[in-house]
């Protein structure tokens, strides 16, 4: 089979490595798609600290596709069905795993990092994970490219009830990138009664717009805080969602908040950035600041009943498909942000 693998940071070849092995209580997923994030981009040119020096490693965690082969004790699945996977499986002990939230087990595994992910023709599920609950089905009606979609997706869903986005509120998403324009679907699809789309790139605004953005906000022609204040008569927006790695976005959010607002912190810094936190503000008009990462087993699954309808079209987000072998230009098209989200496409037979 083709691979995708990387060896170290500004390094990855593309060659032939043999199909993985199963074991009787593992899975065989035939790898139909697998989306490129801002994570493939940081390991690729920093590593990771959970894959040693000298690991080679498939990377690749917004993957779908179908059982290939099951093994003999494999009783929940069969080969044909079309799965996708919750990247991030817990220890299934730690105070984290038993409140659900496995994404914050601080012993996780997760694809694409310490187990083999998405950028393979064949991706090898091991039993414990299955035993985690971080298979799930895809639904009959949507295709493998926007179910490697459903993976950040979950992870907008997971920020959006940490700040409980719902029907009256004004939400304001800073960026229109896929991120972005995910969250802009989601908080339709809670009943958010505005939401408003901030971004330098007007194509990108475009495409929030074809997924129901109600207000479109170009940074390079007005002001982001008159706008907001204006469409809000005074008053601010109820949420914050700032999905651009921004010391300056981050703090000045609470500039645009109502009183009882809420922030969620949505896109990372790295470790070099400490934005000042407007403190005055939190206290006076009782805000609310959160971070959240990643996504929980449960807000998968929710997501791909969200979605399950094929009601609405997510493909916009999506601007390349690439093969295996092209992974170089997909992440060049990744990196340049002049498109929104590349994936690495297998063909079915």
């Amino acid at each position: 089979m083709r691979a995708a693998v990387f060896h170290e940071p500004g390094r990855i070849e593309v060659r032939d490595r043999d199909e993985p092995v199963i074991a009787a209580d593992d899975v065989l997923v035939r790898v139909r798609a697998a989306s490129i994030c801002g994570t493939d981009l940081r390991i690729m040119r920093h590593g990771h600290f959970k894959i040693p020096a000298g690991t080679p490693r498939v990377l690749g965690h917004e993957v779908a596709g179908e059982i290939a082969a099951i093994g003999a004790d494999v009783t929940d699945f069969r080969v044909g069905d079309r799965v996708s996977v919750t990247p991030n499986v817990g220890c299934g002990h730690c105070d984290m795993c038993r409140r659900g939230l496995n994404q914050l087990c601080p012993t996780y595994d997760a694809f694409g990092i310490t187990l083999d992910g998405g950028f393979e023709q064949y991706m090898r599920v091991p039993g414990w994970v299955l035993d985690r609950g971080n298979l799930h089905a895809v639904p009959a009606g949507m295709s493998f490219d926007v179910a490697a979609l459903m993976e950040p997706a979950a992870c907008c869903l997971h920020g959006q009830r940490a700040v409980n986005v719902g029907p009256g509120d004004d939400v304001l998403i800073i960026g229109a990138g896929p991120i972005g324009c995910l969250h802009t679907v989601i908080a339709k699809r809670r009943a958010a009664r505005r939401v408003i789309v901030a971004n330098r790139r007007q194509s990108r605004l475009d495409i929030a717009g074809l997924l129901g953005a109600d207000e479109l906000v170009n940074v390079t022609e007005r002001d982001l805080h008159e706008e907001v204040m204006r469409l809000t008569d005074g008053r601010g927006v109820d949420v914050v969602i700032t999905c651009v790695s921004d010391p300056a976005v981050i703090a000045s959010a609470t500039d645009l908040l109502a009183r009882l607002g809420r922030l969620n912190v949505f896109s990372g810094l790295g470790d070099a950035a400490r934005p000042q936190i407007d403190v005055n503000a939190l206290h006076y008009r009782e805000l609310v600041m959160t971070g959240t990462t990643g996504a929980s087993n449960t807000d998968y699954r929710d997501v791909l009943d969200m979605f399950s309808g094929g009601d609405i079209d997510l493909t916009p987000i999506i601007s390349g498909r690439f093969s295996v072998d092209e992974i170089h230009g997909a992440l060049e098209h990744a990196a340049s942000g002049a498109g929104m989200k590349p994936l690495i496409a297998f063909e079915g037979d």
